[in-house]
């Protein structure tokens, strides 16, 4: 089931060109462009403060909008680029794509971890070491994923999870080619101290013997 899709709220530009492209950033907008599908060519302004705050907030152009300007059906998009200023680098334009449901985009998905209690490793005060909270999968439009379950059920120390080892939801598959990791478990930090002063005495006592 598709997680909930974050709205992008914009208004309806009158004008195109860069006269009416200057006085939406005159008004405290910046204009954009909404593209593709099987409508024409949209003319939009965001709030810039808004729009800088998205932006700020991270991964703005893997993420899948729901945009929404009234008096209009809202659609789902995604932002295929944001033109900056030279010097101060703030957003001067933007260009948003509509997707079918059908589209194959590439969105970074939350990662779950269950049956903490049921990991052998954990019960003997074992860590969970999170590599990877999220993962970049390619996926449906109309059927994103809100999140994908690792389950840690029977995990011991030094046990490794790979995305190998995760079951993903129907259609989508990892941007990523090589078996990357998403999470450990390893030994908590007094043991791991304990064995490298063990490491450390034996070769001394090695040494001590050679000479």
């Amino acid at each position: 089931m598709a997680g909930q899709i974050p709205d992008l709220h914009a208004e309806a530009r009158t004008g195109t060109g860069k006269g009416a492209a200057r006085q939406a950033r005159r008004d405290g907008f910046v204009p954009g462009v909404v593209y593709g599908g099987e409508a024409d060519p949209q003319a939009i302004q965001i709030p810039f403060n808004v729009l800088l705050k998205k932006l700020k907030a991270g991964r703005f152009l893997s993420t899948l909008w729901n945009l929404k300007v009234d008096g209009q059906e809202d659609v789902r998009v995604i932002c295929r680029s944001v033109q900056r200023d030279v010097v101060k680098d703030l957003p001067t334009h933007i260009d948003l794509l509509r997707l079918r449901r059908t589209s194959k985009i590439s969105l970074f998905i939350h990662v779950d971890f269950i049956n903490e209690d049921q990991a052998p490793g954990i019960k003997k005060g074992g860590v969970l070491t999170v590599v990877r909270p999220e993962v970049e999968l390619n996926v449906t439009a109309g059927d994103i994923p809100e999140s994908i379950t690792v389950d840690l059920a029977g995990l011991d120390i030094g046990d490794i999870v790979h995305i190998s080892d995760v079951t993903l939801p129907d259609g989508a598959k990892p941007t990523v080619e090589r078996d990357f990791v998403i999470a450990n478990i390893s030994a908590p930090s007094g043991l791991r101290s304990s064995e490298n002063e063990e490491g450390e005495g034996e070769e001394g006592e090695e040494e001590a013997t050679e000479e």
